[in-house]
C-alpha cells in the first residue's frame, strides 16, 4: 500500500473537522452536566457522517484502494464517484456501483501498478 495515499480528501477532512467539533460539544456536555450539548454534540457527530458520505457521493472522497499518484493531492476529484465504487458500502448505501462496477473496471485496476520500495522520496516530489 502507497503511504501517501491515505486521508488526502475533501471529504476524510471536512468530517473529521466535523466530527472533532462534535466530540468537543459532547465533551463540555459532560463536564458541565448539560444534556443540552451533549445531545447537540451527538447530533453534530452524526452530522459528520451524513457530510462526509455526501462529498464522497459527490466526488470528495476516494474509492478503496490506492488511487494513481496523479490523484493523491489534496484537491483531487474522483470522477467515477457517479457510477460507484464496486467495493465500496458507501456507494452500495446509495445505490451506486454494484451492477455498474462489474461492468465498468475502476480507476485502481486500470491504472499501472506501482512498485514501493523503502526508500523515502525527496520533499521536492511531494510538494508537487
Amino acid at each position: 500500500m502507497s503511504q501517501y495515499d491515505e486521508g488526502h480528501t475533501v471529504a476524510g477532512w471536512t468530517g473529521t473537522a466535523i466530527a472533532t467539533i462534535g466530540s468537543a460539544v459532547v465533551g463540555a456536555g459532560i463536564c458541565t452536566v448539560s444534556a443540552v450539548l451533549i445531545t447537540g454534540g451527538l447530533g453534530i457527530t452524526a452530522a459528520s457522517v451524513l457530510v462526509t458520505w455526501a462529498l464522497h457521493l459527490t466526488g470528495w472522497g476516494k474509492p478503496p484502494g490506492v488511487r494513481p499518484r496523479g490523484q493523491w493531492r489534496m484537491g483531487a476529484r474522483d470522477l467515477t464517484a457517479r457510477d460507484g465504487h464496486a467495493d465500496c458500502w458507501g456507494c452500495r448505501l446509495a445505490g451506486r456501483g454494484r451492477g455498474r462496477a462489474l461492468e465498468r473496471p475502476s480507476v485502481a485496476a486500470t491504472s499501472e501498478a506501482v512498485i514501493v520500495t523503502g526508500e523515502q522520496e525527496p520533499a521536492v516530489a511531494e510538494a508537487r
